[in-house]
């Protein structure tokens, strides 16, 4: 029987790895859509026997089954057509500055199903010195409620602060509820989420990677930052919540990066997102938005959108968006990120605006702070160059600024980066702005960021070794799971 099973064994493993092969094979086929997705899984289910198919199951699966139905997410499919709520109008003189806003406007509304708000006031804090004080004043404020959403929030000089914040008002009677993602609450040591606990402040991880759930949601992470305080203002960007924002606490690591802070109608919008991750997590339904957003008026004059993106029912939102951006522009695209791995589509309708006589500047870190990520964009780079876009390298510290706008009328801010992880694999959240006195103040922004940096010249890039071009080509490879 010993000798039996010892002969046996190669074959029974064989059988083994050809069973689970053809299972990936059959999921990968009907369950994704993108043709090299599909190409490099079933490629490595077959090679790399047992190993590919397991590694397809931890990485290559979206687990995510929550439905807009059951969340109430207003861009449900009810009746077989997607139910629209009504545009509020653009103002004429956006109109004339960018003859294209409507036809972009009206592809934001099919692709969320939600609708522009009016009256809306967005202004632009820049790094956590800008930030935080009146995020933390916000917090110190609070009378009702206090819903904060972010994916890093360490236990630091800054997080300590937020931390006492928070339970403060907990303490004071305020609704407190604080969602952080599991992956990004062990950036630091103690965990957050722990030490909130101990406080009495109601806390919650996003899809916890312990034991089994390693295998099942490892790599669908909650990106998103919202602060929403009293259901009148909110903040959302880039930024999460750790010292090495505050530049002008000297952090070891410093970071450079955007937040914006939020008052009118699109705040409620902000607070159905939260709920819904909130309910989704905890199973707690949290009061309607009528009772957590009471009264919103008009604060100011840009029209806007919450735009949510996730690997769920919102999984093309950001991709058509950001497509239909790029189609509608007319003179200029400004690109700034701290990551640059788009997707094939969006890279050649890039190039091809290039093409069209924009002028189209990416603005990108000299030195990321993913080693792998510097190699990998570099392939990226050529095409685009070689169509006419412009590509600049800032200096440190890194910038972790996430920012575009198009013909000075029209800006998408908010937590999406430029790379597969963020635009496929992320829950984001963002805001599309109509609006030339905020996108004014963005590109002057850009500009400053231009002022500088370096460029990135093609010949320099065609001038590499070849031993250092298979390095970058080889770490491209990579670049759906960066």
């Amino acid at each position: 029987m010993q000798r039996l099973i010892v002969e046996a064994w190669p074959y029974l493993l064989s059988l083994i790895h050809v069973l689970l092969a053809s299972v990936v094979t059959v999921h990968a086929v009907l369950g994704r859509r993108e043709v090299p997705a599909i190409i490099g899984w079933v490629g490595l289910a077959w090679l790399a026997p047992v190993m590919g198919s397991i590694l397809y199951v931890v990485f290559g699966i979206n687990r995510i089954r929550r439905s807009a139905l059951q969340l109430g997410t207003p861009s449900v499919v009810v009746t077989g057509e997607m139910r629209v709520e009504p545009e509020v109008s653009l103002p004429a003189a956006l109109l004339t500055q960018s003859s294209a806003l409507d036809q972009l406007a009206r592809v934001g509304g099919r692709v969320t199903g939600l609708p522009l708000r009016a009256g809306n006031r967005i202004e632009p804090l820049i790094d956590g010195d800008g930030a935080y004080p009146p995020m933390l004043e916000a917090i110190e404020r609070a009378e009702r409620s206090v819903m904060l959403a972010s994916y890093i929030f360490d236990h630091d000089r800054v997080g300590v602060q937020f931390r006492d914040a928070l339970a403060a008002a907990h303490r004071r009677g305020v609704m407190v509820r604080v969602l952080i993602d599991a992956v990004g609450a062990r950036y630091g040591r103690p965990p957050m989420p722990r030490r909130l606990r101990e406080l009495g402040v109601p806390v919650a991880t996003f899809l916890p990677t312990a034991g089994r759930s390693l295998l099942r949601y490892a790599n669908l992470r909650n990106h998103r930052k919202v602060l929403l305080v009293d259901g009148r203002v909110g903040f959302t960007g880039g930024m999460n919540i750790r010292e090495g924002h505050q530049l002008s606490l000297a952090p070891a690591d410093p970071v450079r990066c955007l937040h914006f802070r939020i008052e009118g109608p699109l705040v409620a919008d902000m607070m159905r997102v939260f709920q819904q991750d909130w309910t989704f997590t905890t199973k707690e339904v949290l009061p309607p938005v009528e009772v957590l957003c009471p009264a919103i008026g008009r604060a100011g004059s840009v029209v806007a959108r919450v735009v949510p993106d996730g690997p769920d029912a919102d999984i093309e939102n950001m991709p058509q968006l950001v497509l239909g951006a790029i189609a509608a522009a007319r003179r200029r695209i400004a690109i700034v990120t701290p990551y640059f791995l788009p997707d094939a589509r969006i890279a050649s309708t890039l190039a091809v605006a290039a093409l069209r006589g924009l002028q189209v500047d990416i603005i990108l870190p000299q030195r990321n702070n993913v080693w792998l990520m510097d190699w990998a964009t570099v392939p990226q780079l050529l095409p685009l160059l070689e169509s006419g876009c412009r590509v600049w390298h800032t200096p440190p510290p890194f910038d972790h600024t996430k920012l575009f706008v198009i013909d000075g009328a029209w800006s998408l801010i908010g937590s999406t980066n430029w790379d597969a992880r963020s635009l496929r694999l992320n829950f984001e959240l963002n805001l599309e702005c109509y609006d030339a006195d905020l996108a004014a103040g963005l590109e002057a922004l850009v500009s400053t960021r231009i002022d500088h940096a370096r460029p990135v010249r093609l010949v320099d890039l065609q001038r590499r070794p070849a031993v250092v071009r298979v390095r970058d080509g080889l770490a491209r490879l990579f670049s759906p799971y960066l």
